[in-house]
């Protein structure tokens, strides 16, 4: 197997995986979707491949948020409570894998992915603009951030999903800016995950870094599109993919 693993074409095949992985995740989000399923199929063992992964998406999340901050489309001292609070769910999740089986969630999240879906669908106008937040920005790092990062750090499919969701309705923030900061929220869960997986020795650095390159850039092109395009661009995208990590995890429970 580590002669397939080091094949250069099984190299060209993760950088384009992770490319495209980059892409699409940098705008609506589930590249694991791509990036995983390759990892394994490469012949790594689970864990390695979640830790290789780790180190392959924060590139691409680090690029998107770095294109987003460069564009104004993120403040990133308005994200500060939002990393702190997220590092801290993000480090308590990975911890919590290692002692709890996480196959409860695999039932309940694709209920909550299709209601995404559905109130996507039914408020067509959703994410258009900005509109008057629910929430004050502390109350709301402090509960999303300790969530979600938990959630990234415990399960992880569809937290770009239920960032993008929450900033919206919570914050009031249209889409495009829900997608920038999502990026950078979702960057400080996956590096702080890929440490706690370094220190465990799950990192496969040649395949990570491969596709790390291929993430950064198609991170990049991805969130320029996003800036360029708006809302009306990502809708389609952010539905589908949503969609995509729902089968896949129903998939994966009754399979």
């Amino acid at each position: 197997m580590q002669t397939a693993v080091t094949a250069p074409v099984v190299f060209i095949l993760l950088f384009l995986a992770a490319f495209i992985a980059g892409l699409v995740d940098s705008i609506a989000g589930g590249g694991g979707l791509i990036t995983v399923p390759v990892l394994l199929g490469i012949g790594l063992p689970p864990q390695a491949a979640l830790g290789t992964n780790k180190l392959q998406a924060s590139f691409g999340s680090g690029s998107a948020m770095l294109t987003f901050i460069r564009s104004g489309t993120v403040e990133l001292r308005e994200c500060l409570r939002g990393i702190v609070f997220t590092a801290i769910g993000a480090g308590m999740g990975t911890f919590a894998v290692q002692l709890i089986d996480p196959a409860f969630l695999r039932q309940i999240i694709p209920f909550l992915l299709i209601s995404i879906v559905f109130y996507s669908i039914m408020t067509p106008r959703l994410g258009a603009e900005d509109i008057h937040p629910r929430m004050k920005s502390g109350p709301f790092f402090l509960v999303f951030g300790l969530a979600l990062g938990f959630y990234d750090g415990f399960f992880g499919p569809g937290t770009g999903s239920f960032w993008v969701m929450a900033l919206m309705l919570g914050l009031g923030f249209n889409m495009t800016k829900a997608t920038g900061y999502t990026k950078v929220l979702n960057f400080t869960s996956n590096f702080l995950s890929l440490l706690l997986f370094m220190v465990s020795g799950a990192v496969h650095w040649r395949e990570g870094l491969v596709m790390g390159f291929g993430q950064f850039i198609g991170a990049r092109v991805g969130s320029r599109m996003v800036i360029m395009k708006g809302t009306r661009f990502i809708r389609p995208i952010f539905i589908s993919m949503v969609l995509a990590i729902t089968i896949r995890l129903i998939w994966q429970n009754y399979h």
